[in-house]
């Protein structure tokens, strides 16, 4: 379909790519790989047709439509969502203004027998047959399924677009492609303004999307479910990987390693080479030998290892401050603004040492309980912090918030105190802040430099209460990974906001869900809960084609039986003793492992050989006594999650 043909770019005399070629097939599921700055972006103007190659050309088809979204576009203002939205059906829209015209015509002409009025009746039958094969009549109901499915409202259909955030109208521009049905969809960062749900609906629809898809993105789960074939763009070359990006990770790694191996044993044949020249090239008998010898050498191609980019985040929490037992206590808190009430009457307990997720659509409430717990904003109720809690809060736009006219060190050592001052440099190197990048100010660096400072900013302080609000926004997959092994390291309390489904696996102990005015909890995991979503998702749609009034999952009955309150309590009930019931399995493994660890060092620690090696390690009983304390906090866990199993 599109074609890569022996494609080089360059900028300022340096070479983005030289030389590639590919090719994309029909249906193919391509995910564009690479450090930042490898040229990904510009690969997929250049197949968009965005952008003109320095040398060699991309072929595309005539008949082939390309659709095409960038991470940055300038919105359309005057239309409504439904209005704008609608744009995308430009083509059935001129077609049917060509339609009213013929019929016009067929009524209002006489000459019956000419070759004019001959040439409209076949044009009338050849546009009637093209509208039949792209659906003109029913482009409503597929509006109407893409902006649902991408998180709007019916209600919202009749406001301007221009009454939406960025995010939300770059949604639309999204939605408008996918209406288009192209031959191919190119999409840079697709899922960086969509929530949780609309990322899982996207998933879904690309599953039944008839064309070829190329994108880039950092959300790793989406790239495996969506992708089929792996792009690398690396040292101005490309490699080819069919497979999706996790399985690509394996094979690179193997493939340097190869690379590694072969420029060793390279190296060798070099290193000998050498020697008998410079042993033989004096010796008049020897001097033709030594020539060959320096013949061959400059004749060798010379076995390049990929240059890999390793750099990435890394750093640790600060051990947290002791707090309470009792972290965050709501009780009947809410938030409205103006007449449109966000969420009311939400009640939990937040305790020591657990980590909370906060899941939900974009505008149900997630950001503003955290900027309730953070005292931010004025609310209902109560929303009260526990017994010297010492909160560190990353807001969404928290990079916003940096002063642009300070430096990358200022920011940091103007808070900086005791100890810390003296590691600013060490700390900000850390966060891929070394050199000269220090001495920015902040105003030049990128949205994922701003974003990486402000995190840096949470390491200054012994916080024993994280508040995490899309702390992912912009980092790329390796430093998602790190940061996400440092919070699951950390001691401390943690409630966090992310859309990332990879990032949030195997982190959260429980889940609260903010859905329709009501905050909800979940005993399960992210992935066990998107399961739970799209099952709901799925009878809804059932429900909505045979015109039934929903009833949530929790209320359904066997058919035929009717739905009273005490059912729908009782089904809850059981739901939530179901998740519990997962919650202690959980908790019983996680005990089972810890006394195995502590039993086997306690074994190795009653002989004195082995006492005397473990103990060589200075930081030895500090991981023991971790462990100690990480079995009783699962043991604390498990009697009152047994407590609550009724």
């Amino acid at each position: 379909m599109v074609s890569v043909n022996s494609v080089t770019v360059s900028f300022g005399g340096y070479n983005l790519f030289d030389n590639v070629s590919f090719l994309i097939n029909a249906k193919d599921r391509i995910g564009l790989a690479g450090k930042n700055g490898a040229g990904k972006s510009t690969m997929l103007k250049l197949l968009a047709g965005h952008q003109s190659p320095t040398k060699g050309e991309v072929t595309i088809p005539k008949d082939c439509k390309i659709g095409y979204l960038p991470q940055d576009m300038t919105h359309q203002h005057g239309r409504t969502v439904f209005e704008e939205t609608e744009t995308a059906f430009a083509e059935i829209q001129a077609m049917q203004a060509r339609l009213d015209d013929i019929n016009h015509q067929l009524e209002t002409r006489t000459d019956y027998e000419s070759d004019a009025y001959m040439k409209l009746i076949e044009d009338l039958t050849e546009i009637n047959t093209r509208l039949d094969i792209v659906g003109a009549s029913n482009t409503t109901e597929e509006i109407e399924k893409i902006l649902m499915g991408l998180g709007f409202e019916r209600k919202e259909f009749s406001r301007q677009t221009s009454e939406f955030s960025g995010g939300w109208r770059m949604r639309i521009e999204l939605a408008k492609l996918l209406l288009q049905k192209p031959d191919v969809l190119m999409l840079d960062e697709p899922t960086n303004h969509l929530d949780i749900e609309a990322i899982q609906w996207l998933e879904e629809f690309m599953e039944t999307f008839g064309g070829a898809v190329v994108l880039i993105s950092h959300d790793k789960t989406f790239l495996d479910t969506v992708t089929k074939r792996t792009i690398e763009i690396v040292n101005q070359k490309i490699y080819d990987y069919r497979t999706n990006y996790s399985h690509y990770l394996e094979l690179r790694a193997e493939r340097k390693e190869q690379q590694e191996n072969a420029a060793k044993n390279q190296q060798r044949i070099i290193n000998q080479y050498e020697t008998l020249i410079d042993k033989n090239r004096a010796k008049a008998s020897k001097a033709a030998f030594a020539q060959s010898l320096i013949k061959k050498l400059d004749k060798m191609d010379r076995v390049e290892v990929d240059d890999v980019d390793t750099a990435s985040v890394r750093f640790r929490f600060p051990a947290p401050a002791h707090s309470g037992k009792i972290v965050i206590t709501a009780e009947h808190a809410g938030k409205k603004y103006g007449e449109k009430q966000i969420f009311s009457d939400a009640n939990f307990i937040i305790t020591k040492g657990e980590k909370i997720g906060l899941v939900g659509r974009n505008g149900e409430g997630k950001s503003t309980m955290m900027k309730m717990i953070a005292k931010k904003i004025q609310f209902d109720g109560t929303v009260q912090l526990g017994h010297s809690v010492l909160m560190g809060y990353f807001e969404q736009d928290q990079e916003e918030k940096l002063n642009l006219d300070k430096t990358v060190f200022e920011t940091i050592d103007e808070l900086a105190v005791g100890d810390v001052r003296r590691q600013v440099r060490s700390l900000l190197g850390s966060f891929l802040f070394g050199g000269e990048d220090i001495d920015k100010k902040v105003k030049v660096l990128s949205g994922g430099e701003r974003g990486r400072l402000a995190l840096c900013k949470l390491l200054l302080e012994p916080y024993n209460l994280l508040l995490l609000d899309e702390p992912t926004n912009h980092l790329d997959i390796k430093s998602k990974e790190v940061l996400k092994q440092a919070l699951i390291d950390y001691e401390g309390t943690i409630v966090m906001v992310s859309h990332d489904r990879d990032f949030m696996t195997g982190m959260c102990d429980r889940l609260f869900e903010f859905r329709d005015g009501h905050v909800k909890e979940y005993l399960c995991d992210i992935k066990e809960f998107m399961e739970i979503r799209k099952v709901e998702r799925l009878n809804q749609l059932d429900l909505d084609k045979s015109g039934v009034k929903a009833v949530p999952v929790a209320e359904k009955k066997t058919a035929g039986t009717s739905v009273s309150s005490s059912d729908f309590e009782a089904a809850e009930k059981k739901k939530q003793q179901t998740q519990i019931a997962s919650q202690i399995k959980k908790a019983e493994e996680q005990i089972e492992r810890l006394e195995l660890e502590i039993k086997t060092l306690d074994d190795k620690l009653a002989i004195p050989a082995s006492y005397e090696e473990l103990t060589k390690d200075p930081n030895f009983f500090n991981s023991y006594n971790k462990l100690k304390k990480d079995l009783e906090t699962e043991m604390a866990k498990w009697e009152d999650l047994s407590s609550r199993l009724g």
